[in-house]
């Protein structure tokens, strides 16, 4: 009897619990399908957590440019972080290997930019911390990877910052890579003067645009180039780098008329003659061209080889080579140049016309006699000076053969403009 209530006993135990757990479950159930407990204990929880939550999230906006993912970007301008409804505490920015790229915050503390331009075809990350007036962060981050050598292009320009020309410089700028949206290019570059002259361009091909007014430059003016071409597209795929400001001055205005007739030059400054020098132009085998060219480099000596310009004996030599030819001007992008010649009998200057195209002026091996009219044109010169020629017999210097724009007619010059 005892060992049956026993196992009676167990089996009344195990019953209660088994019965208390179906109880627990039915309660269980019950509280999540009860109306009352829902309200209470589930959404009406989460919809404070979750307000309690946006309570504490910053308000600020951090706006990052480019927008992550971006190819193809600028090195310029393009990369920038702003922000609304807040200030800007921390930012960052760094290349893929690592190398820092310095910026700076705003005084406002509203916006930030690199203090440098980038490098091409390099990926960058830029990583920006903000509060709001309560003191909460927001953070952002963008990953973008700037344009590549090959799919870029950039203008070479002169003439350079700062500098001081004659009145017949142009802005000559000449493009890496050939240029098919040329309304684009040319709309995206400015010229202007403080003389208020009409400053035109003029395409020559698709890799060079000059810009000049109709008559040479006011003497003593100043001439501002504005390249904004970062990220304009050139050509297809091929984008602009340069966001730059050029300032250069106009010197006094000398214009210098060579009369292949007479042999002689006069040096004129603001229309008056201030000297006349004998000179030795083209021989009747070898003309000089006739037009207005500008003085666009100066050497003190330099290494003249005919070879190199297309005179060249039996044996594919230079006709001429002189090593050390004194106070040389460059006049046009085909080897033409008003220089300095001591080799030549004095006799000839003023009388005989010699030389293989250039124009010659007495002048004294090593180009240290200051006395010679080579050494006063060449110290009274300034790149940018023009040089008239005329009555050689020759025909007109084409006006892309150096920077000799001025060849060209008004209506000819804004015919070739893309704008």
């Amino acid at each position: 009897m005892t060992d049956s209530r026993r196992r009676t006993t167990g089996r009344g135990r195990r019953g209660l619990a088994a019965v208390s757990a179906l109880v627990g479950g039915v309660l269980v159930l019950s509280a999540c399908s009860d109306d009352g407990g829902d309200k209470a204990g589930g959404k009406e929880s989460q919809n404070q957590v979750d307000e309690a939550a946006a309570k504490k999230t910053s308000v600020a906006q951090i706006k990052i440019a480019p927008k992550n993912g971006s190819d193809n970007v600028g090195i310029n301008s393009s990369a920038a972080v702003t922000v609304s409804k807040g200030t800007l505490t921390d930012v960052t920015m760094e290349a893929a290997d690592g190398t820092a790229v310095a910026g700076q915050i705003s005084a406002d503390k509203k916006s930030w930019k690199p203090g440098k331009q980038l490098e091409r075809a390099t990926k960058y990350k830029i990583s920006a911390t903000a509060t709001d007036s309560e003191g909460r962060k927001a953070h952002e981050n963008t990953t973008f990877t700037t344009v590549s050598q090959a799919n870029s292009f950039i203008g070479n320009f002169t003439p350079e910052d700062g500098s001081t020309v004659g009145v017949g410089m142009p802005v000559s700028i000449n493009f890496d890579k050939g240029i098919t949206d040329k309304k684009a290019v040319q709309s995206a570059i400015k010229v202007s003067s403080d003389s208020g002259q009409e400053i035109v361009g003029h395409w020559f091909g698709n890799n060079r645009l000059d810009f000049r007014p109709e008559d040479y430059w006011k003497g003593n003016s100043t001439v501002t180039l504005k390249l904004n071409l970062d990220g304009v597209e050139g050509a297809d795929g091929v984008y602009g780098v340069q966001q730059k400001t050029v300032q250069f001055k106009i010197g006094r205005n000398q214009v210098s008329i060579v009369d292949a007739k007479t042999k002689t030059m006069k040096v004129t400054r603001d229309g008056k003659v201030v000297k006349t020098i004998p000179i030795s132009a083209g021989s009747p085998e070898n003309k000089t061209y006739n037009g207005k060219m500008v003085i666009s480099e100066k050497f003190k000596e330099t290494r003249m080889d005919g070879a190199t310009v297309g005179f060249k004996d039996g044996d594919g030599k230079g006709e001429y080579d002189i090593k050390d030819v004194p106070h040389a001007m460059r006049l046009s992008s085909s080897g033409t140049f008003i220089h300095g010649n001591y080799w030549g009998s004095s006799s000839i200057f003023g009388n005989a016309n010699t030389s293989h195209g250039c124009i010659g002026l007495q002048d004294a091996k090593g180009a240290g006699d200051k006395s010679t009219p080579g050494s006063w044109f060449y110290e009274n010169t300034i790149t940018g000076d023009v040089v008239d020629v005329r009555n050689t017999g020759d025909k007109t210097i084409a006006p892309d053969n150096g920077l000799n724009g001025w060849n060209m007619d008004w209506a000819q010059w804004k015919a070739g403009s893309a704008v």
